[in-house]
């Protein structure tokens, strides 16, 4: 019954033989379905972390750990690689020249897709941590984007709230709520591999409109400070407020406090990578300066 599901979110007229593809399954619960699924659309699989034993799930393989995936791709010349994590509900994918495409990327192949099908309804949803890339990309193809905080949940439920179909995370969670009610890698996949077939092109080509931005995370420790305090410092604030000013539209700023660990995040993200390493760690510095005062 899951292969047919998985079947009819993609139209039935395409043909994948001939299709080389490369399929890591983290050693978790797709090891077994998720070659299946591909097998039954024609396309030629080549399977890896695919063995599990109960101890060895998302061990060196899946969406988490991309690196074999990309390699196989490589070595075995295929069109594609595929990698789930350990549940499946993510996916990170390889194009045809063994680089990393992620979620933010796969994001942008599938709006795409929808366009050339009928629109994209509504916005697509990201978080606070998706690449500014995306929001430039989608915005030269007419579609708005929104961001919500991190979590596919936040995500989810936005997209229910306004009815919107189309939304994920960097870390490969997409949620195309057109084909489905939740995160599914298979799925996602599939709708990625229906645009390559239709559209007669590689993945490197589909990617290639979305330029993703330089980003830098610096995580400060709070120590005993409270990340509120610190986020409202006077210095901080005007510290951030300056680089926003100075980087404008090409550039974003984003203090965000860890939620398992006493740390506040600083990410920075703008179209030249020394600058942006440059104006993180200014910023963390004040940061730092709050922290110990």
């Amino acid at each position: 019954r899951y292969i047919e599901f998985c079947k009819s979110t993609i139209p039935s007229r395409l043909n994948f033989r001939g299709m080389k593809l490369v399929v890591d399954c983290a050693h978790g619960a797709t090891y077994d379905i998720a070659p299946s699924v591909l097998e039954e659309i024609g396309a030629e699989v080549i399977r890896i972390g695919a063995e599990p034993n109960g101890l060895n799930i998302n061990d060196g393989f899946g969406a988490t750990q991309p690196r074999a995936l990309a390699s196989s791709v490589r070595v075995n010349g295929a069109d594609l690689g595929i990698a789930l994590d350990g549940d499946g509900d993510r996916v990170i994918l390889v194009d045809d020249k063994g680089d990393i495409v992620d979620g933010d990327e796969i994001l942008y192949v599938i709006a795409q897709s929808r366009l050339r099908n009928g629109g994209v309804e509504g916005k697509v949803v990201g978080t606070l941590m998706s690449n500014l890339g995306l929001e430039v990309a989608l915005r030269e193809l007419g579609v708005g984007f929104e961001r919500v905080k991190v979590g596919d949940r936040y995500i989810l439920e936005r997209l229910t709230e306004m009815d919107w179909t189309l939304g994920g995370e960097g870390s490969g969670h997409i949620i195309c709520r057109d084909r489905t009610t939740t995160g599914d890698g298979i799925v996602s996949a599939l709708q990625v591999l229906a645009e390559i077939n239709t559209t007669g092109k590689p993945l490197s080509e589909l990617r290639a409109g979305m330029r993703k931005f330089p980003q830098e995370l610096i995580n400060v420790p709070l120590g005993n400070a409270r990340s509120g305090d610190v986020m409202n410092h006077k210095a901080v604030t005007e510290a951030v407020q300056a680089v926003e000013q100075a980087m404008g539209d090409e550039g974003r700023v984003l203090l965000r406090p860890s939620g398992t660990e006493p740390l506040i995040g600083v990410m920075v993200e703008g179209g030249e990578a020394g600058l942006v390493v440059a104006k993180a760690n200014a910023i963390a510095e004040v940061v730092r300066a709050s922290v110990a005062h």
